[in-house]
């Protein structure tokens, strides 16, 4: 399921170092006793400190350079010492130890503190201050604010307790001699502390964003998050009760505050487990667990402040599924880009989108052999360390000393919809699987253009809908919405993002995941606080988010939904077939010359399938309107986003809508290895243009289901492929029910390509008869054919007769009245009307090969000789 690489390796990138150093003390060329290294800490800028025991019986401190890829001794103890927690100041002039201290065999009349915090000058190395001797742990964290006050040299240290509190020094350095940095009266160091936190029982320390989250409980349990700002000071911005049993928390709980290897956590007395996830975008995770109850039954909750709700799963476990004895009882929380990775080895695996978390079959969820990461060590030895600013996740081996980069591996998402959908066996997909790896391949990994390849050469081979959901139309719009999703999570709930919100009644398999029990609550209640409503960044666009989220609960039909501009596009094409110009269809046809700028732009390499290339007005209004409603839409809700942003984030989107279409078509293309003769009318079409041609089909059926529009040039495409795939008969009924749209340039081709063997003679009669009248006269001075002249000459001479008549003052009866009138003109009175405007007449056959003016009034006289009564057709 995961996709790791190797970012840091104890034994490759510390171990040799350490070994040439020892091997330098003890002056042996090199040092063969094994070294116990132990991570300690990971700083805000990557720098991993460790320690070790040295070759004298002495104990030291290093740094591992992420950048430089460099190792650097920092401090060395003239005894061999336990270092439960450690941290280095941003100017590595600082470091902070906490030394876990064994009591026993200590006389009682003399005891010393089981922790002892120092306070030690290392650059050079000089003094050493004792911050703190006393019986309970002790954590240490250098703040690292970016700064541009040089010239003022001082560190802020956190000391954090295991009896409740929190202790922030401030800490003031001097410079000595030019380049020696120490603490300036360092006998009032203890004044310097401010107590900013009492009375915790779990805290997290976030050092990308400097952020401190913690849990209080008097009547209830509350989270606070303090944030540090740049000049140092602190506040608390988010307020965020949750629920939990009384005694949830026996002993106090460090999370991401270094790994104290002298200390022996007891798994099955943890009642929570919890940690907090943020995203730059604004989006806010708080995650928490129960241990497994007679291991049948997982408990696990996900608070997502973004969107104003939590979602708290059950999941039962079959025996085959249960964990064995002895391993971990609860489940791990991975972060990778905007999915939550609930993990329990051997158990399940749920990948929860929090930023479609509405319905379960957006989120993966699998269980037994599939529920595997591919993790070397038990995950109870898997520490996820905090990224915020990594899409991946990164995860530390403490027994390997290890940290891989965790990316979500698209082979294995591409394996779970290329399962055997006809197979029974238990290991299939199930449909809401499928959804949901489809919905992570597009859109969260979805910029990699060969991935996307594979996507559409699946759909090519699945071209029949699912019984739960339409592939195609999620293909488009799950693409489509990855345009936009990064600008804004308020987006999330507006853009068009799967099918299955379109559908009336959604197919109960989406609704339920056979073991999974999910309880919503929304409306959680987030309070912030102080500078957090006025900050820009991260805090804003949460506060906004929320504030967003919650009005697009209350809204009606806040999500846009291609389909309900049906009604407004039935109205459109009434305007269009009545032709009655207004400034709304101009309106229209702006919208569309913009979109279509944007795919030209886009595109002038690609030519492989003829789309964009012909006046397709039907498409070119549709488009304008989808531009139109979509625009109206965001505006009325979205408003924050500005008139200009939000026109152009519409027109990218309409124009990505389009080229993922043609992208589908290049990609059938070139699967079939198709060429220009698949474009010709006069052969039959081969067993890969059959394929192509259903593709198209379902194609059309799918955006036509969501009312999306289609690039020009597409059912032109299209009635070619189908007047080679179908036979003549088929090929007219796919007409007559609305599959085939006949357009000019098609009809025209038709005409001009076949030649008129009585097949095809039949079959330009049947089609002109399907024509508006029109086309249906621009069609015949296309047709060489004894009846398309007939036809022309019957329009022209009707064409000088009314246009004489007008001249005249009297009314015309023409051949379309019903019934023939014995008061229809004589061929005499014909002949000299014709006579006398031919000349002033604009002559429309002047250019037509196949016909001429004698051609024209003998025509005329057969015409009249008919209406007569005197011949017979």
């Amino acid at each position: 399921m995961l996709k790791l690489q190797l970012k840091f390796d104890l034994n490759r990138d510390v171990v040799s170092d350490i070994l040439r150093k020892e091997a330098s003390v003890c002056r042996v060329k090199e040092y063969s006793e094994a070294v116990d290294i132990r991570i300690l800490n990971i700083e805000r800028d990557g720098g991993i400190l460790y320690s070790w025991k040295g070759a004298t019986g002495t104990t030291r401190i290093g740094k591992y350079d992420s950048s430089s890829k460099q190792n650097k001794l920092l401090y060395t103890f003239d005894k061999q010492v336990c270092v439960s927690s450690c941290s280095l100041n941003k100017e590595e002039t600082l470091l902070a130890v906490s030394l876990a201290q064994n009591t026993r065999g200590y006389d009682r009349l003399n005891p010393i503190s089981k922790c002892l915090t120092l306070l030690i000058e290392i650059h050079p190395i000089n003094n050493t201050k004792v911050l703190k001797a006393v019986d309970c742990r002790v954590k240490v964290q250098f703040l690292h604010q970016d700064t541009d006050r040089r010239s003022v040299l001082e560190s802020h240290l956190l000391l954090l307790t295991e009896d409740g509190y929190v202790d922030l020094y401030h800490v003031l350095l001097t410079k000595q001699e030019g380049y020696r940095v120490v603490m300036a009266n360092p006998e009032r160091l203890s004044r310097t502390a401010e107590r900013i936190v009492e009375d915790f029982c779990w805290v997290q320390w976030d050092g990308h964003t400097q952020r401190l989250y913690y849990l209080t409980h008097k009547d209830k349990f509350l989270l606070r998050c303090v944030q540090f700002y740049p000049n140092h000071n602190c506040e608390t911005v988010l307020e965020l009760p949750l629920e939990f049993p009384a005694n949830s928390f026996r002993t106090v709980k460090f999370t991401n505050l270094g790994f104290d290897h002298y200390h022996t956590e007891r798994p099955e007395q943890d009642l929570v487990r919890m940690e907090v996830f943020t995203n730059r975008i604004g989006s806010m995770c708080v995650c928490y667990s129960q241990p497994l109850k007679d291991k049948q039954e997982l408990i696990y909750t996900v608070v997502l402040v973004h969107k104003d709700c939590s979602k708290k799963f059950r999941v039962s476990l079959s025996g085959d599924e249960s964990p064995p004895k002895g391993s971990q009882l609860h489940p791990l929380f991975i972060p990778i880009g905007y999915y939550i990775l609930v993990y329990l080895q051997g158990s399940i695996l749920h990948c929860i989108n929090t930023r479609q978390q509405e319905m379960l079959c957006h989120s993966l969820f699998l269980c037994g052999e599939d529920a595997n990461l591919g993790l070397q060590s038990q995950s109870s030895n898997i520490i996820v360390l905090h990224a915020e600013e990594e899409p991946s996740g990164c995860l530390l081996d403490l027994i390997s000393g290890r940290i891989h980069t965790a990316e979500i591996c698209p082979a294995f998402l591409l394996q779970i919809l290329q399962t055997d959908t006809s197979s029974r066996c238990p290991s299939s997909k199930t449909d809401p699987q499928r959804l949901a790896a489809l919905h992570c391949l597009l859109v969260y990994m979805g910029n990699d253009p060969n991935l996307e390849l594979k996507i559409i050469e699946w759909l090519c081979d699945n071209v029949n809908t699912f019984e739960c959901f339409n592939q195609i139309q999620e293909f488009i719009l799950a693409s489509s919405y990855r345009i936009g999703y990064e600008k804004s999570l308020g987006l999330d709930k507006v853009l068009p993002y799967s099918s299955v919100f379109n559908t009336k009644v959604v197919p109960v398999c989406l609704l339920e995941v056979p073991g999974v029990f999910c309880v919503t609550e929304l409306h959680i209640e987030t309070v912030f606080k102080g500078k957090a409503r006025s900050l820009q960044g991260f805090w804003s666009e949460l506060q906004w988010n929320t504030e967003r989220t919650k009005y697009l609960d209350a809204a009606p039909n806040a999500r846009y939904r291609p389909s309900h501009i049906q009604a407004d596009w039935d109205k459109l094409v009434a305007e269009r077939f009545e032709k009655r110009p207004s400034s709304h269809m101009n309106h229209m046809e702006e919208n569309t010359k913009k979109v279509l700028s944007m795919v030209d732009t886009w595109s002038l390499d690609k030519k492989l399938v003829p789309l964009f290339q012909e006046e397709d007005h039907q498409q070119r209004a549709l488009i304008g309107l989808t531009v139109d409603k979509l625009r109206d839409h965001l505006n009325r809700h979205l408003p924050r986003l500005g008139k200009k942003k939000i026109d152009s984030l519409v027109v990218n989107y309409v124009a990505k809508l389009l080229e993922l279409i043609r992208h589908m078509l290049e990609s059938a293309w070139l699967k079939y290895k198709l060429g220009p003769r698949a474009l010709s009318l006069t052969q039959q079409g081969s067993p890969s243009e059959w394929s192509v041609f259903h593709f198209m089909f379902r194609i059309l059926e799918s955006t036509r289901g969501l009312c999306l529009p289609l690039p020009p040039g597409y059912h032109t495409l299209f009635a070619v492929f189908a007047v080679r795939c179908l036979p003549h008969h088929t090929f007219l009924q796919y007409i007559d029910h609305g599959f085939l749209q006949l357009t000019e340039t098609f009809v025209s081709r038709l005409m001009t390509d076949l030649d008129n063997s009585d097949a095809n003679e039949r079959l330009k009669f049947s089609v002109l008869k399907r024509l508006p009248q029109d086309m249906e006269q621009r069609i015949y001075h296309m047709w060489d054919h004894p009846v398309s002249s007939a036809s022309i000459s019957r329009d022209y001479v009707r064409t000088l007769l009314e246009k004489h008549n007008k001249k005249q003052g009297f009314t015309f009866t023409g051949r379309d009245k019903p019934g023939f009138r014995p008061e229809f003109l004589p061929l005499t009175y014909l002949a000299k009307i014709l006579s006398d405007i031919e000349e002033q007449a604009l002559n429309p056959f002047e250019e037509q090969e196949n016909v001429d003016a004698k051609f024209v009034e003998e025509t005329a006289l057969k015409q009249t000789l008919i209406l007569l009564g005197f011949e017979k057709k």
